[in-house]
């Protein structure tokens, strides 16, 4: 059961292309909800197709929220998404509208509602740089190594493979002299307490090949690759953490003569599926959680479970 004392929120959980806009959409507009994207992508202004962003029209429908809030030449955080989207729940909530979630960036939810983050830490985008450049010469071995000399029990947390909060962990050991685990102990955290319920979506993985690979098709048809020619034409290249998405990469390739076109789609297909993988094993974790099989139900059935099982979780929080 959840805590009656505390807001009830709804998350829409899954791997990319299992279907979370369009359900999301449908039980906002049954809910009387409004929805705040979990997605690190589409935050960016200007990256509209590859990041599946919902229409005007759909936003016209439902309010959204964390969508378009940052330039593409920003470096948009996790604890920027926590401090906006901690807002907008506060703002959905005084509206007595239902709070929906919905995206594929598993990270940003646990930042949001399990306290990972600290709200007061400095940055240094100069050491930042360094640290960044010095990762490129060393590589990632050699730099959790460093990381696990000067705090072992964060470096066991981070893979050596997470060059992001592997970067920041030594970032915040060069700003603060002090050990990042130590730094987060005596430090309040950033975040929400909510009842959260997790709604999962998924499917077999030759369905979702198929799903991938005929957005990517619709994709690259409606000027995903003219998309990213006018960001490059503005000078947003791969430099930038917003060109680094699925997608854009391989198409800032093809713009720059590196492959085909058709190459360009082949590796996007091939690394949304991987990525679509990885999001699974992440979201597994996630309790609790109710999942539900998009490809071997009816959609019918899937979506009536669904909505008995939000009115079961909201209810909770009003009786």
């Amino acid at each position: 059961m959840g805590n009656a004392c505390l807001p009830k929120a709804i998350a829409i959980i899954g791997p990319t292309a299992s279907g979370k806009t369009d359900i999301s959409l449908e039980l906002a507009e049954e809910f009387e909800g409004e929805i705040i994207s979990g997605d690190s992508r589409q935050v960016y202004r200007k990256l509209d197709i590859g990041t599946a962003k919902a229409t005007r029209a759909e936003r016209a429908r439902i309010p959204h929220h964390l969508i378009d809030v940052a330039e593409p030449t920003e470096r948009f955080s996790a604890s920027r998404f926590v401090e906006l989207a901690s807002a907008a729940v506060t703002g959905i909530l005084s509206r007595r509208k239902t709070v929906f979630l919905a995206g594929g960036t598993p990270f940003y939810f646990r930042a949001l509602f399990s306290g990972l983050l600290t709200g007061d830490l400095a940055s240094a985008p100069g050491i930042r740089s360094e640290l960044e450049a010095a990762l490129q010469r060393e590589g990632n071995l050699r730099m959790h190594e460093r990381l696990r000399s000067a705090d072992p029990e964060t470096a066991g947390r981070i893979h050596p493979n997470d060059s992001v909060r592997l970067v920041r962990a030594l970032e915040i050991l060069a700003v603060t002299g002090e050990a990042p685990s130590e730094v987060f102990r005596g430090r309040g955290r950033m975040g929400l307490e909510a009842d959260v319920l997790y709604i999962g979506l998924s499917r077999d993985r030759e369905d979702l090949r198929k799903r991938i690979a005929l957005r990517a098709a619709r994709q690259f048809d409606e000027g995903f690759p003219e998309e990213v020619a006018s960001l490059l034409a503005e000078g947003v290249d791969e430099q930038y953490p917003c060109m680094q998405g699925l997608g854009y990469r391989d198409l800032a390739a093809f713009h720059r003569g590196r492959f085909s076109l058709a190459e360009a789609m082949e590796r996007y297909v091939k690394a949304t599926c991987a990525f679509a993988r990885r999001q699974m094993t992440w979201f597994s974790k996630f309790e609790p959680a109710v999942w539900y099989d998009m490809a071997r139900s009816g959609q019918e059935s899937v979506r009536n479970g669904i909505r008995v099982k939000i009115a079961e979780h909201l209810r909770g929080g009003r009786s």
